[in-house]
């Protein structure tokens, strides 16, 4: 099979490797039918993860056709479409027994390509495939399945529900990324009074705006206005920068929460010394995507709508470009980019 295999920071390559296998009971192989790219396959290129060991194969969302099964799968057959969920889940263990998923102590959590060969591929094995695929209604577009792989319970869970946003409140996101829009799209479930998104980039405003924020602007005079006001009730950290979280510890109110969702590859200060006073709650959080089912349940009834997320698609055997697109996001608009198998 055809996969985009990691060489070490800054070097990858599109390569024939070995078709992979059933290694346990609980495996399954799934056919490969779209994948993406994450902001955290980025941190691994540039060499900010570096557990990932050269010659891992990146990627860690699908959707995908099963093909094989091992002897312990029991809920999974040739033949079904399934959401590759980016979290492997043992289902045994305490923080499983939890629907913490992203901190399972039985080997799974995070290791799709990061500890093991990933998504960007003809193929994968998906360990623990019972309780790490979601079934996968054959009339739902890949474009739309592919975000419930990691992209839409990342904001739900890391961003809307750690972030404690009930009807009423106004939500500030800083970072107008696929995360910080998708963590805008879904705080309107909870029927907030106002969503506000925060970023640098134009091109990036005016997609929140399609998206339907309310506000979309630069930082300046809207973070000033919440600072010396009554302040946000919950900001959302989605930009991976450490002054987008100065910024949520200013628009912030006293008693509010700030939820970061960001990947941060370099240091932040925390500054104590200033907010000590302000009641509030900061929280983190590695994604969980327990709350798969639920949000394709909304998508497939109507009650979530994606339009606008994924605004490039390329065939697999593209990996290289959509990198680049979606590398370089804020220039070309990029926010998801989809890789289909032709």
């Amino acid at each position: 099979m055809r996969a985009l295999v990691y060489h070490g920071p800054a070097q990858s390559s599109w390569d024939t490797v070995p078709d992979p296998a059933i290694e346990e009971a609980t495996d399954a192989v799934v056919r490969v039918e779209a994948t993406t790219v994450c902001g955290t396959d980025l941190h691994i290129l540039r060499g900010g993860v570096p557990e990932v060991k050269p010659g891992t194969v990146l990627g860690h969302e699908a959707v995908g056709e099963v093909v094989e099964t091992g002897a312990e799968v029991h809920h999974l057959r040739p033949g079904d479409r399934v959401i590759v969920s980016a979290v492997s889940a043992c289902g045994l263990c305490p923080a499983c027994r939890q629907a913490a998923y992203g901190q399972c102590g039985g080997g799974g959590g995070w290791i799709l390509g990061n500890l093991i060969d990933g998504t960007q591929a003809e193929l994968v094995r998906v360990p623990f495939a019972d309780r790490s695929t979601t079934r996968c209604p054959c009339d739902l577009p890949l474009d739309d399945a592919v975000l419930l792989a990691e992209l839409l319970p990342t904001a739900y869970e890391v961003g809307v529900r750690n972030g404690h946003v009930v009807p009423g409140d106004t939500v500030v996101v800083v970072g107008a990324g696929p995360v910080g829009l998708a963590v805008a799209v879904v705080a309107r479930l909870y029927s907030p009074r106002r969503v506000i998104v925060v970023d640098l980039a134009g091109a990036r405003l005016e997609a929140a705006a399609r998206v339907g924020a309310d506000v979309a602007e630069s930082p300046g005079e809207m973070i000033a206005e919440l600072s010396e006001g009554p302040g946000a009730d919950v900001a959302v950290e989605a930009s991976g920068d450490p002054d987008g979280f100065v910024l949520c510890t200013r628009a912030v109110r006293t008693g509010g929460h700030i939820a970061s969702i960001g990947a941060h590859g370099s240091p932040v200060t925390l500054h104590l010394e200033s907010l000590w006073r302000k009641n509030m709650t900061i929280s983190t959080g590695q994604v969980d995507t327990s709350s798969t089912p639920w949000l394709l349940e909304l998508m497939r009834f109507g009650r979530l709508s994606t339009a606008g997320l994924v605004t490039h698609t390329f065939g697999l055997d593209r990996m290289k470009d959509a990198y680049e697109v979606f590398a370089d996001g804020p220039a070309t608009g990029a926010l998801k980019v989809v890789l289909r198998r032709e």
